[in-house]
């Protein structure tokens, strides 16, 4: 499947991401689709696979969360079906997210396609999040806001999150190949005219708040000393009560030092942030190779495959992926990093060929015929 984007990456970076909502019309000259909604309603039904349904029939708004087993009795009209991550367990649909490696992949959350039907849609609502939206099979008609900190949501549904009426700044139809744009904050609204397939190529970041927390777990794990409060050159305080503002200064100072060590701080993010956002289709190899086998295999030409959208990331002198540091010469992370596909040829170094044998063995990587 060879999708080509067509986007000045220049001009948008500097005008719209993060910025302002904008339509990339022909953003895929010559769009086709790389999955078909009989495809999807099956992704829809394993356990593993993150689904919802949303109806907005009569005005009522729900969502039911799958698996799903039965979709005969939804009718032709105002129904949608949304799965997550399909770029985990689709290879076809994986190759739409190419395009987009070029922006920081630790920011990057997964596809989403939705397949939607007449009058479709999940509603008006705000994502934190950015978003590329591509337009597949169909058309549909969106609505979207400006940001603003005070609109109010509400819950249509105790699944579905809305937001309150909002001016529109872009009102349109997008046709197959154009692409949406929506940065984080902006209220959208997208109905479906037709049957039709969309696909959301989503940035995400954590909260600050939440990355404090991470990194506090991670603090706690892996210093089992504890830093005290210390105070060798104390002055008799005219009132004992209250806490003196060199001592809040030195706390903030004491606690902000943590967080400024490369070796902690590296070391946590690299392995927070490989770790996925949704399942990914790991299968540990029963029983494991052993090293012998595993470089036998590979000196018959045999290919290593990546499994799709497993997060695989640099942070200062190390790899990461997966939670886990890699531990190699950066000159070979690097090969990992580029190359979905290995071969012998990638690995000339023992050393690469067993830290891969460790990663094939859980499962990160594996030979076409053993998946």
């Amino acid at each position: 499947m060879n999708n080509k984007l067509n986007i000045d990456w220049d001009d948008f970076l500097t005008n719209y991401w993060q910025k302002k909502p904008v339509i990339l019309r022909k953003a895929f000259s010559h769009f086709i689709d790389p999955i078909t909604p009989d495809e999807l309603a099956g992704l829809a039904m394993e356990e593993e696979i993150e689904s919802r349904i949303v109806t907005n029939k009569n005005g009522n708004w729900d969502a039911k969360f799958g698996p799903f087993d039965d979709f005969s009795n939804l009718g032709e009209e105002h129904w949608s079906l949304l799965v997550q991550a399909v770029d985990h367990w689709h290879e076809q649909a994986a190759t739409l997210v190419e395009p987009f490696k070029c922006i920081p992949q630790w920011q990057y959350e997964d596809l989403m396609i939705s397949y939607a039907t007449q009058g479709a849609g999940v509603g008006p609502h705000i994502d934190n999040y950015d978003v590329f939206i591509i337009q597949g099979m169909g058309r549909r008609r969106w609505q979207v806001g400006d940001r603003n900190p005070n609109y109010k949501q509400f819950s249509a549904h105790k699944a579905l999150l809305h937001v309150e009426d909002y001016q529109a700044i872009i009102d349109e139809e997008i046709t197959s190949g154009d692409i949406l744009y929506i940065p984080i904050g902006f209220p959208h609204n997208g109905v479906s005219k037709g049957e039709s397939l969309s696909y959301s190529v989503g940035f995400r970041t954590q909260t600050s708040q939440e990355m404090l927390s991470g990194f506090a777990d991670y603090i706690i794990d892996n210093l089992p000393d504890g830093i005290f409060y210390q105070d060798p050159n104390l002055k008799l305080p005219q009132d004992p009560y209250r806490i003196q503002p060199y001592e809040l200064t030195k706390l903030q100072v004491q606690i902000v030092d943590l967080i400024k060590t490369p070796d902690l701080f590296y070391d946590w993010f690299g392995k927070h942030i490989t770790l996925p956002m949704h399942e990914l289709n790991i299968v540990p190899v029963e029983p494991p190779y052993e090293y012998d086998e595993f470089n036998s295999i590979l000196q018959t030409g045999a290919e290593l495959f990546r499994v799709p959208s497993i997060r695989i990331l640099k942070v200062g002198d190390f790899g990461y992926i997966h939670g886990e540091k890699i531990d190699l010469p950066m000159s070979v992370i690097d090969i990992l990093c580029q190359n979905e596909i290995l071969s012998y040829k990638h690995l000339q170094n023992e050393e690469a060929r067993q830290a891969l044998l460790s990663f094939v063995n859980k499962g990160y990587w594996y030979f076409i015929d053993e998946q």
